[in-house]
Parts: structure tokens; sequence; C-alpha cells
């Protein structure tokens, strides 16, 4: 059979013989985790509208996902010309994807994986692999992909992201798993640790399928990404709309207030082009996202108007020291954690603590410099705040 031809869902015994035959996988945390990836990608899909079904890429079996990923991680620990590689691989036909490059077809191995990384380390990028009667094989580059289409980067030597692309195709993808070395984290993707916790739920991205309408409720999350972007860290304190009572625990007079409020994010919502919307909406989050690598805390309103920037936190004079927070993530079988707020990280996070704890209708995000993203809300459940790290959903 020809490359490229091929039925268009997977004959799942015999393609795992002759992978098998071909090379024997050797990264064990893809062997954990190629079952569990198949099993997200099937109840996504069943939960899916028939409309998102119809133009979804087909679901991945396990024997493909473990072979994707032993050869992206083996290529991951490679250097070519001293550069480690960062490539994104999505499994699909070149027929399912947008404006694909196609090229002579090279067998999905490390090998040819680094060879090809320097063509495709720009963001949106993706190598296209799909298989034929001899196994997986790169075919190409997209840069459109269709929703629930698997995709695997690689981030770093080591560090491999399973993701796919949310329905609605606004912000980043969705993260499945994580895998570190011989470390997995897979993604509580329903959140369940913060149930108790509205205010936290609200920030949160949602499912990429189905779509539904909640696509403003991934501004805080490409805000995030653009704060960890800039790699020197930041505090972002989202306050209610209308309110100065959170002025009682900042410093006085602020460094840096806006006057008049920058309304960009706002604004940008309002464009009834959808392609002028995204636009809008991406260029004025990168204006914010940029503030926040000022030193201080950035204040933005809950319907994302920017109020000042360089902002320093301080205990409001009727609050109490902040003694206890409780600490959780977006991890399957994850473990909360009850520690003292100057035990989960530095000023940032003491700081945020502290504002959450005499604003309990803020919210608060701190990027740290080592690339940890975390939210803080103030739980009416267990009456202490509740900090909840996100880095997992991020990368």
């Amino acid at each position: 059979m020809p490359v490229g031809a091929g039925p268009t869902l997977p004959r799942v015994s015999v393609l795992y013989y002759q992978l098998l035959m071909l090379s024997e996988p050797t990264y064990l945390a893809a062997r954990m985790v190629a079952p569990m990836v198949e099993a997200h990608f099937a109840r996504h899909r069943a939960a899916a509208l028939a409309a998102d079904v119809a133009r979804a890429a087909a679901p991945p079996p396990a024997p493909w996902v473990e072979a994707i990923i032993d050869a992206a991680f083996w290529a991951s620990l490679r250097r070519e010309e001293g550069h480690p590689p960062r490539i994104s691989l999505a499994l699909l036909q070149p027929e399912q994807a947008g404006q694909p490059v196609v090229f002579g077809p090279r067998r999905l191995t490390p090998y040819n994986l680094l060879k090809l990384a320097p063509a495709v380390e720009q963001p949106g990028i993706h190598l296209g692999v799909w298989f034929d009667d001899e196994g997986l094989y790169v075919w190409g580059t997209a840069t459109e992909i269709p929703p629930l289409c698997f995709v695997l980067e690689v981030v770093e030597p080591g560090l491999l992201v399973i993701k796919h692309r949310r329905a609605d195709g606004f912000g980043k993808f969705v993260n499945v798993a994580i895998l570190r070395g011989d470390q997995l984290q897979l993604v509580d993707a329903e959140n369940a640790a913060v149930e108790g916790c509205p205010a936290l739920h609200l920030f949160l991205p949602t499912p990429g399928l189905p779509a539904g309408t909640g696509e403003i409720d991934n501004v805080l999350v490409e805000l995030a990404a653009a704060m960890r972007a800039h790699g020197r860290g930041g505090l972002v304190l989202v306050v209610p709309p209308g309110s100065t009572r959170w002025q009682e625990s900042i410093v006085q007079p602020m460094t840096y207030p806006v006057q008049p409020p920058y309304t960009g994010i706002a604004q940008g919502q309002q464009e009834h082009s959808k392609r002028k919307w995204l636009e809008e909406i991406q260029r004025s989050i990168g204006i914010v996202g940029g503030f926040t690598a000022v030193d201080g805390a950035t204040v933005i309103t809950r319907d994302y108007h920017l109020l000042a920037f360089g902002a320093k936190v301080a205990r409001a004079e009727s609050g109490a020291p902040v003694d206890q927070m409780v600490l959780t993530e977006p991890v399957v079988d994850s473990v909360a954690r009850y520690l003292h707020p100057a035990q989960n990280g530095g000023t940032r996070h003491l700081a945020a603590a502290q504002f959450v704890h005499d604003q309990h209708d803020a919210v608060a995000l701190v990027a740290s410099q080592d690339g940890f993203f975390t939210l803080f809300a103030w739980s009416e459940t267990l009456q202490m705040v509740h900090a909840h790290r996100i880095d997992v959903l991020l990368l």
C-alpha cells in the first residue's frame, strides 16, 4: 500500500505488531500513559456534539500514542548542532490539515525527528504524523489542525506534553498529560480539587469539547501564559468591577495607577468579526502581560480593565496575618496540602495569599521565575485561602 493511503481508522492489532517488529518502545512512561490517553480522547469524543465529532480527528489508539511518545522522548535527549529539539507532532492525514506542506515521507524515528526539528521550531507549526503498512511516518507540516487531534510537544529535553486543540480554536491547547523523565502527571480535566471554591473554577480553562460558549473564560489563561513567557515572574490581582475596597490592601499612593483604566481586552470582546475579535484580544492580553513584568502587582477587574501595575501589597489595617492555606493542583490522584503561605513560595506567593485573605472577593495569579503558576482565591467552604497550581495546564 503506498505511503499516505491507508484506512481512515486504525487497524490497531496489525499496526501494533508491525511497530513492535520495527522497534520495541523502551520509554516506560510512554507505555504507562498510552492507555490513559486513548481513554481520554475516546471520552471527549463521546461527549462532543455531533457537529464537533464530524470535524474532529480520529481518536489515537494506545499503540500509536506509545510509539510517538517513545520516538519523541529519545529525540529530545539528543542535540543537533548543539541545540536540543523543540518539536510539535500532530497525528493526522495531510487532507485533514490546513495549509499543509507535504514532503517525502520519513519514518518516525528519533534521528528523523532531530533532523527535522530546526524547520518547525516556530510556534503553531506541527510535524504531521500518519501511518501505512510499515508503521508511522512523518509526511510534512501543518499549521491548522482539527479539534481533538492528538498533539505531542517536546518542550525541552525529557519534558513532553500531550494536548489537543479546543473546539472553538481560541486560546492555548488543552493539556492531557505531562511527562518529565520518569514522572507522569495526568491532568484532571474536571479540576475536581476546586469544586468547593467557585472563584477558582471561574478562571480555570474550560474543557475543549463540547465547545459551549465559554470562549472568554480562557482570557486569564492566556494572560497567565503571557506572564510565564517573559520569565520574570509576576503577580496579578483580579478585583470586582466598581470596587475600591481592594485599595485597603495596597500601599498608597500607588506608583503606577492607570488613569483612565485600559480597556483593550474588554473592547476586543465586542468585535463582531471572529478573526478580528481573536486578534484584538490576543494583542491586548500581550500588552497587559507586559506590565506584569514590572516589580509589584498588576491590578485588573473581573471584566479585564487594567487599573494599576507595580503596586505593593500590604496587609489591610482591619485584616489578620494569613497563617494557613490549602494547596492543590489539577493532577489526577494529587492530594491537598495544608501549609503556611511562606512554605509555598517567595514574596509574591505570600503577598497573593495575604491579599486574598483580606479581600475575599478577589483572585490572585502568581507566576514564578521557575515556571510555576498558582491561582489564589478565598474558599468559603474551608474558610481559608485556596491556592491551585496550574502550571501543568500552561506548558
